[in-house]
């Protein structure tokens, strides 16, 4: 059963700036200890993900698992549901940031997928019910998903990816964030060196081991009101 929060009160380690740009009511389904307790990761790509991204997501998020860190994501085809489906596969827990009201799944075939991390992990949502799905609630939904993890990890991205407004929010918001080397090294694309100038990190396969140990925990430690 869905439960409604304000996220002031969920997260109460916000600081002016982030309640600022947080959503006032949040609502959510399923383990609320996974917004307070640990580090979250998210991990974000391209709908229409390549093989080799894809493996690139499995195993990425194969070592945030063995490492006791949440996998957050979107539930959107392609590197988000990859990412749910390898935590929960391998035995982590994950959780899913919606632009739909928590009942409705986007896209409608990710719908088990939603109904298992209900049950099981958590999702959450600032959408209530009722709320048509519209193209500026995948922004706000990005934004959330940026303010809620420690860290945001981009798989792969396209020139004009959704993917790029993760990556923004969580630099607004002063939270780590990660490219992975073959998307920093495109010359197709411009923005990840817009976004490096500003604080991101390439992440290459040498330095993959370190960054499950030196992610700092800035969102943990929030008392739960109810």
């Amino acid at each position: 059963m869905s439960r409604e929060y304000n996220i002031n009160d969920l997260m109460g380690s916000l600081n002016d700036y982030e309640r600022k740009n947080a959503p006032e009511i949040i609502f959510i389904e399923g383990d609320e200890a996974l917004l307070s307790e640990g580090i979250r990761v998210s991990v974000v790509g391209s709908r229409k993900v390549s093989e080799e991204g894809a493996a690139r997501t499995r195993s990425f998020v194969e070592g945030l698992v063995k490492h006791g860190i949440v996998v957050v994501s979107g539930l959107a085809e392609g590197v988000d549901a990859i990412a749910h489906q390898t935590a929960i596969d391998k035995g982590g827990k994950t959780v899913t940031v919606l632009g739909t009201p928590l009942s409705k799944a986007y896209p409608a075939k990710n719908k088990e997928l939603l109904e298992t991390i209900k049950k099981d992990h958590l999702a959450v949502s600032q959408f209530p019910e009722g709320c048509p799905v519209q193209k500026k609630n995948f922004p706000q939904r990005n934004r959330t998903m940026a303010l809620i993890s420690d860290a945001t990890v981009i798989v792969e991205a396209g020139e004009k990816s959704g993917t790029r407004h993760q990556g923004w929010e969580a630099l607004r918001l002063g939270r780590l964030v990660f490219i992975m080397e073959n998307v920093a090294s495109d010359p197709a694309l411009s923005w990840p060196s817009e976004m490096i100038g500003y604080g991101a990190q390439v992440l290459t396969r040498d330095d993959i081991p370190d960054i499950f140990y030196d992610i700092p925990s800035l969102t943990a430690g929030a008392e739960l009101v109810l």
